[in-house]
């Protein structure tokens, strides 16, 4: 066989998805769902400590993104010891500290404490997010990633919802701390489940005959696509987070509605974010492109932080609702593609290092929406706040990048013979088509 056929073979294969990868992806899901729980209860318990306690909304925005700045710490370390120990060991471990320094915040005393505690809560719980996307990119195939991702990215939505239903009822009964015990029964709980449930994938980054991996080139030199990635992620972040932060204080403060109902409102907004994610990464596989539908996502975005303004500023109720739970379907679509993406063009032995840069990058600029948006929203207002952030998915649009790009590892058994026992082929392919082919020699870049 000729080494062209061979290739030809490589890109037209379609393999199976392994059963377990779905058992897996379901307790990764869960485990970053209990994750977001912890790092959500804060900006549930927001609207209490505006009203009960006077804090004003800069303040409370601070205490909020105190778990997402202890995430941005952690996630490129827990990536790179995901690389290194694999994901079972990251989740299970990482879920372990998350429901300890959720007790700690339970238990803690004034304000301070508990924001230590957070942002240590926030840096376990990073764990999660940094290898949960590489276990769906070990496990699912290329043509299943986009609905596998999407379904990852789940994940976080489900985790504010619960959060969005649970957390103000439970606090303004039964007091602050008793959300967070709860969140430590259930991030306790699913760190023993996927020890025993989730496998790491197997690493195909290994030598033909060889268990030594196999070294690959970094995928940030020479090439600004995933620097973009990252550029633009951050700025989508920042409807996705003013939206999440603020959205029940908007809700209840300046449209009077009871927590409850301002509650179920973020839930369905959460619950239909979570279905667009899964739609949108479907959406994905099925045009065999990431970087298209996000471009559309970006534009999107600038169209419903403008509506959903104009809403604002006239105060109907149910209308704003429902442009609400719009704007934020739109707001968290980008996730999953943006994640895919990452992992595809970073190649096996980045992904979890890449995967925490993408992470990093989001979370700084989630963590300071909190202090920031909320010092905007107390200088002019809900309306013009919202609006003002449409600025932020505007200048994304024009960084999406033109094509997609990834690298696939290609299974030892179509390598030529001649190649030997300790060389493999790395393709690289840009639009669908093989773009070149080398041969990577353990011990050389």
């Amino acid at each position: 066989m000729s080494d062209t056929s061979a290739s030809t073979r490589a890109v037209s294969t379609t393999p199976a998805t392994p059963r377990k990868a779905w058992r897996i992806l379901t307790l990764g899901v869960a485990a970053q769902a209990a994750g977001t729980f912890l790092v959500s209860t804060p900006a549930f318990l927001l609207a209490l400590w505006h009203s009960r306690d006077g804090m004003s909304l800069a303040q409370g925005g601070l205490l909020a993104s105190a778990p997402t700045f202890g995430m941005v710490l952690t996630l490129v370390i827990w990536g790179a010891a995901a690389d290194r120990f694999g994901e079972r060991r990251v989740i299970s471990s990482g879920l372990v500290l998350t429901a300890l320094f959720a007790l700690l915040a339970a238990f803690s005393s004034g304000y301070l404490w508990l924001g230590i505690a957070l942002v240590l809560g926030g840096a376990a719980a990073a764990s999660a997010n940094a290898a949960s996307g590489r276990v769906v990119v070990g496990w699912f195939p290329r043509h299943r990633r986009g609905l596998a991702m999407g379904i990852r990215q789940m994940s976080q939505p489900l985790g504010v919802a619960a959060a969005a239903i649970v957390v103000p009822p439970l606090a303004t009964r039964f007091g602050v701390d008793v959300p967070l015990l709860l969140a430590a029964a259930v991030t306790g709980a699913l760190a023993i489940a996927c020890f025993v449930g989730i496998q790491n994938p197997p690493r195909t980054s290994s030598a033909v005959g060889s268990d030594r991996p196999v070294p690959i080139s970094n995928p940030y030199v020479g090439n600004a696509f995933l620097a973009r990635i990252h550029t633009l992620s951050v700025l989508l972040v920042v409807p996705q987070f003013t939206l999440s932060i603020f959205g029940l204080v908007w809700l209840t403060v300046e449209l009077g509605w009871t927590a409850t109902a301002a509650g179920a409102v973020i839930a369905a907004s959460q619950f239909v974010g979570a279905l667009g994610r899964i739609a949108v990464g479907a959406l994905s596989d099925r045009l065999g492109s990431r970087v298209r539908p996000l471009r559309w996502v970006a534009v999107s975005g600038v169209a419903v932080m403008l509506a959903l303004s104009a809403f604002a500023a006239v105060q109907w109720g149910a209308a704003a609702a429902v442009m609400f739970i719009l704007a934020t379907t739109v707001s968290v679509a980008d996730n999953g593609l943006a994640f895919t993406s990452v992992a595809e063009a970073a190649g096996p032995a980045w992904s979890g290092k890449a995967l925490g840069i993408q992470n990093t990058g989001q979370f700084v600029a989630a963590s300071a929406v909190g202090p920031g948006v909320g010092a905007l929203i107390t200088l002019v207002g809900y309306p013009l706040a919202l609006g003002l952030v449409a600025i932020a998915p505007l200048a994304a649009v024009f960084l999406v990048p033109a094509r997609d790009r990834h690298v696939r590892v290609v299974s030892s058994r179509l390598a030529p013979r001649w190649w030997g026992p300790s060389v493999r082929w790395v393709l690289l392919r840009d639009r669908g088509r093989v773009g070149r082919a080398r041969r990577t020699v353990p011990g050389e870049p």
